[in-house]
C-alpha cells in the first residue's frame, strides 16, 4: 500500500528525446492532462465510494497542478527539462486517483504498487532546477535512486505480505510482519525527505544572492518533503494522520509548481532585456557597454575585462588590472572570442550559470560589440594613417620637385650656360686661334658629356627606362652602379606598378648599404610566395638601422602601402640589415 497515498499517482516512465512535443503531442498532453485531472475529481463531485477528505480534494488538483504548471513551462523553457519534471510529476499523481478506485483487482494493485512513483520526479526537480532539468553529479543521481528502497522495494515486500484484498501480489499475508515492513518504509521515506530537504538547504546557505533567489521554489518543495516526513513522524509516533498537517502538506504541495514555474518564467522574462540591449549595441562603447551588459544580467558588479595585447593580463574599460578568472567563489568569468582569438572576458555573478541561454546570448552580444568596437577602431587608426601617408606623399612630390629643380640649376644647367659661353668663346677664336679653339671644344665636350650623365641619373630617379627591359635587368643595373658586391636573384615579371615600387626599394635599401652599411657584400632576391610577391635586400653591415627615422624608407612604406603591401626592416646591430617588402600581386 502507499505510505504517502498524497492523492495518488504516477505514470509510466518518460524519456524526453526532444525538447519540446510536436503539435499533435503537445494537444494529446494537454488532453489527457485535462481528462485526467476531470477523472480525478470525479470521486469529490458525485460523492461516489468512499468520503472525500478535505485534503483528499486538495491532494486530486495536485497532478493538475503539476501537469498544467509543467507543461506551461515545458514550452516557454524548452531548454530546460524542469518543465518536462513538471509534467511527469503530474501524471504520476493521476494514477492511484485513477487506479485505486476501479472493480478490478489488477487496476488496483498497479494504482497500489506506483502510488508514490511521483516522488522520484519531484526528487529530481528539486535538486536540478538550477541545472535545467540535468543530474550532474553522482551524489543527486544516487540520492534519486535510493528512494526505490522505500517506493519500489518495500512496497513490493508490503504487497507480498498484506491482504489480498485487491491485492494480486498477496503472496504470504501476515498482519505482524505487514505492519514491520510498514514502519520500515515510513522511516525510510521520511528519512530520505529530510536528507533532500537538507541537501537543498545546505545549497540554498552557500549560493550567492542571484543563486538564492533562484533556488527559492526548490527551497518551497524541500520544505514540502519536511512536511511529508512529520506526517510519516506522526504516523509512527501516534498511529493516526493528523489532519492539520495533511492539510499544510496538501495546500503546500497544490502550490509547489506555481513557484517552479515562476521562477523558469522569470529567466525567462529576464532575456527580454536582451531586446534593449540588441537594439542599442553599435552605440555602445567601453563603459557603457559594460552598463548595458550589467543591466541586461541584473549583475552591478560585472566587469568586462579587456585583453591586454601581447599579454595574459586583462583591465577594465578605465585600465585597472582585472583578475580573470576571479578568485571570489560567488563570481565567475567567460571568454569573449571571435575567429579563435580572444577579446575579452565576462566577469559576473556566479549564479548566472543557472541560465546557460541567457549567459551564452549576452556573451555572444558582447562579442559583437567589443569586435565592432576595435573593428571602428582600427578604421579610424587606418584612416589616421592614410592620411599621414597622403601627406608625407605631397610632400615627398615636393621635396622631390625642389630636388629636381636644385639639380638641375646647380648641375646640368650650369655645365650648359658654361657650354654656351665656351661656343662664344670658341665662335670668336675659330680663326685666329685653332689650336685654343681645339682645347675649348674638347672642354665643351667634356662639359657636354658630364651635363648628359646628370640628365640621364635625374631620369633615372624618376623614371628608370630600364625597367622596359623588365625587372631583373633593372636590378642588375642597381647592383652593378653599388659601390658595395651585389648579387641578384630575381626571375619574376610582376605588373608595372609592382615592378617599379619593387626597384625603387631595391634602390633606396642599396644606397643606404652604400652610405651607412660598411657592408662587404649585399644580396637581392625577388620571389613569389602565392599571391604575394617578394623582394628582399640583405647586406652583412653594422646594422642598427631605424627604419623611423629617415624619410626616405617612410616614403618607400608609403609607396608599398599604397599598394596594399607591406615593408619591413630588420636590423639587429652587429648583424647586418635585412629590408623587405611584401606586395600583393593577386
Amino acid at each position: 500500500m502507499s505510505v504517502l497515498r498524497l492523492s495518488e499517482s504516477t505514470p509510466a516512465l518518460w524519456r524526453f528525446t526532444d525538447p519540446r512535443p510536436k503539435t499533435v503531442a503537445w494537444v494529446a498532453l494537454w488532453t489527457g492532462a485535462i481528462v485526467l485531472e476531470l477523472l480525478a475529481l470525479l470521486p469529490v463531485v458525485t460523492d461516489r465510494g468512499a468520503p472525500v477528505t478535505g485534503p483528499g480534494i486538495v491532494f486530486s488538483l495536485v497532478g493538475g497542478s503539476f501537469a498544467a504548471c509543467g507543461l506551461i513551462a515545458w514550452n516557454r523553457r524548452p531548454d530546460s527539462r524542469s518543465g518536462a519534471l513538471m509534467t511527469a510529476t503530474g501524471f504520476a499523481f493521476f494514477l492511484l486517483p485513477l487506479l485505486g478506485p476501479r472493480d478490478s483487482e489488477l487496476a488496483q494493485t498497479i494504482g497500489n504498487l506506483t502510488a508514490d512513483w511521483w516522488i522520484f520526479f519531484f526528487v529530481a526537480l528539486l535538486l536540478t532546477f538550477l541545472t535545467a532539468g540535468r543530474l550532474r553529479t553522482r551524489f543527486d543521481q544516487a540520492l534519486v535512486a535510493s528512494f526505490a528502497l522505500p517506493v519500489v522495494v518495500l512496497q513490493v515486500l508490503s504487497m507480498l505480505v498484506s491482504p489480498p484484498e485487491g491485492n494480486l501480489l498477496s503472496a504470504f499475508p501476515d498482519a505482524g510482519v505487514s505492519d514491520a515492513v510498514d514502519k520500515a518504509q515510513r522511516f525510510t521515506l521520511g528519512g530520505l525527505c529530510v536528507i533532500v530537504a537538507v541537501v537543498v538547504g545546505a545549497r540554498w546557505l552557500r549560493a550567492s544572492r542571484r543563486r538564492r533567489l533562484a533556488l527559492l521554489p526548490s527551497v518551497a518543495g524541500g520544505a514540502c518533503l519536511l512536511l511529508f516526513a512529520m506526517v510519516l513522524v506522526n504516523d509512527l509516533v501516534t498511529g493516526s494522520r493528523s489532519e492539520t498537517l495533511l492539510w499544510i502538506a496538501a495546500c503546500s504541495l497544490v502550490s509547489v509548481p506555481a513557484a517552479f514555474l515562476a521562477g523558469l518564467l522569470r529567466s525567462r522574462l529576464a532575456r527580454g532585456a536582451l531586446t534593449d540591449l540588441m537594439r542599442t549595441l553599435r552605440t555602445q562603447r567601453n563603459v557603457s557597454l559594460q552598463q548595458a551588459l550589467a543591466t541586461t544580467l541584473d549583475d552591478p558588479l560585472l566587469t568586462v575585462a579587456y585583453r591586454l595585447p601581447g599579454s595574459l593580463g586583462y583591465a577594465d574599460a578605465s585600465g585597472e588590472p582585472v583578475l580573470v578568472p576571479p578568485l571570489e567563489p560567488a563570481r565567475a568569468s567567460a571568454r569573449i572570442e571571435h575567429d579563435g582569438e580572444e577579446l575579452a572576458a565576462l566577469v559576473y555573478d556566479a549564479g548566472l550559470d543557472d541560465d546557460p541561454e541567457l549567459l551564452e546570448a549576452v556573451v555572444a552580444a558582447a562579442a559583437i560589440a567589443i569586435e565592432n568596437e576595435r573593428l571602428q577602431a582600427e578604421s579610424a587608426q587606418r584612416v589616421l594613417e592614410l592620411r599621414a601617408s597622403r601627406e608625407r606623399l605631397v610632400a615627398a612630390g615636393d621635396a622631390e620637385r625642389r630636388r629636381l629643380e636644385r639639380n638641375l640649376h646647380d648641375g646640368a644647367q650650369q655645365r650648359l650656360v658654361a657650354i654656351a659661353l665656351q661656343l662664344r668663346i670658341l665662335q670668336g677664336r675659330i680663326r685666329r686661334d685653332p689650336e685654343a679653339a681645339e682645347e675649348l671644344a674638347a672642354a665643351a665636350g667634356d662639359e657636354l658629356a658630364l651635363s648628359l650623365a646628370e640628365l640621364r641619373e635625374l631620369a633615372r630617379g624618376i623614371h628608370p627606362a630600364v625597367l622596359e627591359h623588365g625587372l631583373a635587368a633593372a636590378l642588375e643595373s642597381l647592383a652593378s652602379r653599388s659601390p658595395v658586391p651585389t648579387t641578384v636573384a630575381c626571375a619574376l615579371k610582376l605588373p608595372e606598378p609592382l615592378e617599379l615600387a619593387a626597384y625603387f626599394v631595391a634602390s633606396e635599401a642599396l644606397a643606404n648599404v652604400a652610405k651607412y652599411s660598411r657592408a662587404t657584400s649585399a644580396s637581392v632576391r625577388v620571389w613569389r610566395a602565392g599571391d604575394t610577391a617578394r623582394i628582399e635586400i640583405a647586406d652583412d653591415g653594422v646594422g642598427g638601422a631605424d627604419a623611423s627615422s629617415g624619410s626616405g624608407l617612410r616614403g618607400l612604406a608609403d609607396r608599398v602601402e599604397a599598394l596594399d603591401g607591406r615593408l619591413s626592416v630588420v636590423s639587429p646591430p652587429g648583424a647586418g640589415t635585412i629590408v623587405a617588402a611584401e606586395l600583393p600581386c593577386a
